[in-house]
C-alpha cells in the first residue's frame, strides 16, 4: 500500500473501473439479479385516452396453466398514499390517459406473462380526449412554480418599450418537439416481498437514487425505510428518466406483495416506456430581443407555452436560463401549461437549460443576422459583470473564452460564406452558447473504514453511466493524500449511508463534498496509519457551501453542417465543443460526457420527435425503429475540449457538473449552421429535409 504525502488523484485519466464487467457482461442489471425461482410481471395498460373502467374479464387469462395472480384495480391492494396520482397504480377506474396501468399478470415465464396480460379484456366508458398543444388555448394557467422550485414568471424594466424604442427590434417563435430518454435498458426490477424477512421487502430497481426511490416506494406503500431494500450497482443509461420513480416501480412492488416469498420481475417493453417512464414536454416558445446598432441587448423576453398531464403537473423551467445568460436591462419570462389527456412528463436530460437555449440561441443569430455582425460577437457584446438574475458576482464565467477558444480550434475566422457550395453539398457553420447550473443536493452521507489494508468508502450514490464508479475513488484518495488503487468504494444500495440523486449534475458535487468531509474526519480521528476497523463518517451539509456567488457551468459549441442542394439531406461533418465546467476529475469519463451530451444535442436537432397522434392519444412511433437517433453515420468529427478554470466556490473538489451541459446549445448551433448553409430558418425541431427543400434552388 502506498500512503502520500500529497494527493494526486484528481486529473488523472483513469480508465473506467466498471468498463470490464461491462464488456465482459458480468455486471448485473435490476432484470437480471440472480434470484431463485422467479415470476415474471407483465402490464395491463388502458386503451383509452380518457374514460373509466367499467368491467375487467381476467378468465381467459386466469385459465392458462402458469399464470400465478391477475390483478385489477378491484382486487389490487389498497395503497396508503395517491396523493402523487402517477403512482396510485390500480387505485381507481378513471383512465387519465393511453397507456395508463389498468392490471398487471404475473405468471411463471415472462412469455407466457404477455400472452395472458393479452387475454384480459377490459371494457371503459370512454370519453372526449383533449391532447393537442397550441398557444392560443383558452385554459392555459401559471403553476404556481416550475421544475427545481424557480419562480413561474419574472419581470425587470418594461420589455415592450424598450422593443418599441431599440434600433433593431425581433420578435420569433420556436418550437421543441416531445422527446423520449429510452435508455438502453428498459425501465425494470426485480421484486421481493417477504414479510418474515428482517427486511420484507427489496427492490432490485434500475433507478438514478437508491435513497429517494425507497422513500417514494415506502410512502405509496406505507412502510418504513427499514422495511424496504433499494439495490442498484449499476444501470444501463436514465438521462433523467430513471432520477425519480415511475408507476413501474409500485406496480413490481405490489406484484411481488401479492405472491408473498416468490420474487417477481417486471420489465419494461420499448412500447411501454414511452407511456409510463415520462419525456420531455414539447414546448412553443415566443422571443423578443431589442438591442442597438451595436448589438447591445435592451431587451430580452421569453414566454413559454408547454404541457402538463391532466393527472399530475410537471412544469418544465423552460425560461429559466433566459433570466440569467445575457445582460440586459429589460428582461421577462413566463410559463404557461396546457393540462392535456396526456401521460405525465418528467426530467431528461438537462431539463429547461436544454430546451430553453434554443429559441434564444436562434434568435441572437437572427439578431446577429439583421446587425450584420459576427455571432459570436454578439455574444460576447453581451456578457453580463454580474448574474443579471441575482446581481450576485460570478464564481467563476469563463463563457467568453469558450467562445474564443471554440472559434479558434474551429477556424471560425476562415468559416465560408453564406450558401457555400461544395459540389453537391451546400456548407454552413453555426455556434451557440450553453450553460448549466452547479449544484449540490441538500441530503449525502458518506462513510470511510480502514479494513484489510485498504480504504473503503461507502455511500448509496449510483452510476448511470457517468463514472461514478471511477471518479468517486479519485475523490476519496485525494482527500485522504493515498493513491487511487488503495481506495475502494461501494455504491448503489440502501445499505450504504445515504445518497441524493444522480441528477441535475450534481451527484459527484454532492456525494464528493460528503467523502471530503469523510476523508478528513478519517486523518484528524486516525492519521496516516490507521488499523482496521476504523471508522469516520462526513455529511454534506458539513461541507462549506458558498451562497454569495452564481455558480454555473458554461461552454460553446461549433458546427459544420452540410445540405444536399438536391435532396435537403443533412450531414454533420465537424461538431465542436469547448467548456468551462470548474476542476475536471477524470479527462476520460469528462470528455465521455461531453461528447455524448453533443451527440443527444444534435439527435435533437436532426432526429428525434415522438409523433403525437392526437386521435387515438399516443406516440405513434414508439420504438427505436421509427424514433430516430443520431448514430455514427451523422456526424464525423466530435470533439468536446475544456478550459482549466479554477473555482474556490462551489465545492470542496472545485468540479461543477458536466453530465448536461453537453446537450444544451447544441441543437441551436446546428439550425444556425444549416441556415447559413442554405439560407432557411428552421424554427421548429428537427430540422427535416421536408423543411429545407422548398427553400433550395
Amino acid at each position: 500500500m502506498t500512503d502520500l504525502l500529497e494527493p494526486r488523484a484528481i486529473g488523472r485519466d483513469l480508465a473506467r473501473r466498471d468498463g470490464v464487467a461491462k464488456v465482459r457482461g458480468t455486471a448485473t442489471y435490476a432484470f437480471e439479479t440472480p434470484v431463485e425461482h422467479p415470476a415474471y410481471a407483465h402490464p395491463v395498460q388502458a386503451t383509452v385516452a380518457r374514460g373509466r373502467v367499467t368491467a375487467v374479464d381476467t378468465s381467459a387469462a386466469e385459465a392458462l396453466d402458469g399464470v400465478l395472480v391477475v390483478l385489477t384495480p378491484s382486487t389490487a391492494e389498497r395503497l396508503a398514499s395517491t396523493d402523487d396520482a402517477e403512482l396510485a397504480v390500480l387505485q381507481t377506474d378513471e383512465v387519465g390517459f393511453r397507456g395508463q396501468l389498468v392490471g398487471v399478470v404475473v405468471a411463471e415465464t415472462s412469455e407466457l406473462a404477455r400472452q395472458a396480460a393479452d387475454l384480459v379484456r377490459v371494457a371503459y366508458e370512454e370519453r372526449q380526449h383533449d391532447s393537442v398543444l397550441s398557444v392560443d388555448r383558452d385554459d392555459l394557467y401559471a403553476p404556481e412554480q416550475v421544475n427545481a422550485g424557480h419562480e413561474t414568471d419574472t419581470a425587470e424594466g418594461d420589455v415592450g418599450a424598450a422593443m418599441a424604442s431599440a434600433a433593431v427590434a425581433l420578435e420569433r417563435t420556436y418550437s421543441t418537439a416531445m422527446y423520449h430518454n429510452n435508455p438502453l435498458e428498459p425501465h425494470a426490477t426485480t421484486a421481493l416481498w417477504d414479510p418474515a424477512a428482517e427486511v420484507p421487502l427489496t427492490l432490485w430497481d434500475s433507478t438514478q437514487g437508491v435513497h429517494p426511490d425507497r422513500a417514494t416506494v415506502c410512502r405509496v406503500l406505507g412502510l418504513e425505510e427499514r422495511q424496504v431494500r433499494v439495490v442498484c450497482p449499476y444501470i444501463g443509461g436514465g438521462f433523467g428518466s430513471k432520477g425519480t420513480p415511475h408507476a413501474n416501480v409500485v406496480l413490481a412492488a405490489m406484484a411481488a406483495r401479492a405472491l408473498p416469498g416468490r420474487p417477481v420481475k417486471l420489465a419494461l417493453t420499448r412500447q411501454q416506456m414511452f407511456s409510463l417512464a415520462g419525456y420531455r414536454t414539447p414546448t412553443i416558445q415566443q422571443v423578443q430581443l431589442a438591442a442597438d446598432r451595436s448589438g447591445r441587448l435592451s431587451a430580452i423576453a421569453i414566454d413559454v407555452v408547454e404541457q402538463t398531464s391532466r393527472i399530475k403537473e410537471f412544469a418544465e423551467q423552460t425560461g429559466v436560463p433566459t433570466r440569467m445568460m445575457y445582460a440586459s436591462p429589460n428582461r421577462r419570462t413566463t410559463h404557461r401549461l396546457a393540462a392535456l389527456d396526456v401521460p405525465v412528463p418528467s426530467w431528461m436530460r438537462a431539463p429547461g437549460e436544454c430546451p430553453g437555449m434554443f429559441g434564444p440561441e436562434v434568435a441572437l443569430d437572427e439578431l446577429a443576422d439583421e446587425l450584420g455582425l459576427d455571432p459570436v460577437d454578439l455574444r460576447i457584446r453581451n456578457e453580463p459583470e454580474v448574474d443579471p438574475e441575482t446581481g450576485k458576482p460570478w464564481s467563476s464565467r469563463h463563457l467568453v473564452e469558450c467562445l474564443r477558444e471554440g472559434a479558434q480550434r474551429f477556424g471560425w475566422a476562415d468559416r465560408p460564406a453564406p450558401r457555400h457550395r461544395d459540389g453537391a453539398w451546400l456548407v454552413g457553420t453555426g455556434v451557440a452558447s450553453s450553460v448549466y447550473p452547479t449544484m449540490r443536493q441538500a441530503t449525502s452521507t458518506a462513510r470511510i473504514r480502514y479494513a484489510d489494508g485498504r480504504y473503503v468508502a461507502e455511500i448509496g450514490a449510483a452510476d448511470l453511466g457517468t463514472g461514478t464508479w471511477t471518479t468517486l475513488p479519485q475523490v476519496a484518495a485525494d482527500a485522504l493524500g493515498v493513491d487511487v488503487d488503495d481506495v475502494e468504494v461501494r455504491i448503489g444500495d440502501t445499505e450504504y449511508p445515504i445518497a441524493s440523486v444522480a441528477g441535475g449534475s450534481s451527484g459527484l458535487n454532492t456525494w464528493g463534498s460528503a467523502l471530503v468531509v469523510a476523508a478528513r474526519e478519517f486523518r484528524g480521528k486516525f492519521g496516516r496509519r490507521p488499523e482496521d476497523g476504523d471508522e469516520a463518517t462526513g455529511d454534506v451539509d458539513q461541507a462549506a457551501q458558498d451562497e454569495d456567488h452564481a455558480a454555473y457551468a458554461f461552454g460553446a459549441q461549433f458546427v459544420e453542417a452540410r445540405v444536399h442542394a438536391d435532396t435537403g439531406e443533412v450531414r454533420v461533418p465537424r461538431l465542436l465543443g469547448v467548456f468551462a465546467c470548474g476542476r475536471i476529475v477524470n479527462p476520460r469519463t469528462a470528455r465521455s460526457q461531453f461528447v455524448g451530451g453533443m451527440t443527444m444535442g444534435l439527435s435533437m436537432a436532426l432526429h428525434e420527435n415522438s409523433v403525437w397522434d392526437p386521435q387515438v392519444g399516443q406516440v405513434a412511433n414508439h420504438d427505436l425503429a421509427e424514433y430516430h437517433v443520431t448514430v455514427n453515420a451523422d456526424v464525423g468529427d466530435v470533439q468536446a475540449h475544456w478550459l482549466d478554470e479554477h473555482d474556490p466556490y462551489v465545492n470542496a473538489m472545485g468540479s461543477k457538473g458536466i453530465g448536461e451541459i453537453g446537450i444544451v446549445g447544441t441543437a441551436a448551433a446546428v439550425v444556425n449552421a444549416v441556415h447559413r448553409a442554405t439560407g432557411v430558418r428552421v424554427r421548429d425541431l428537427p430540422v427535416t429535409l421536408d423543411k429545407l427543400l422548398t427553400g433550395l434552388d
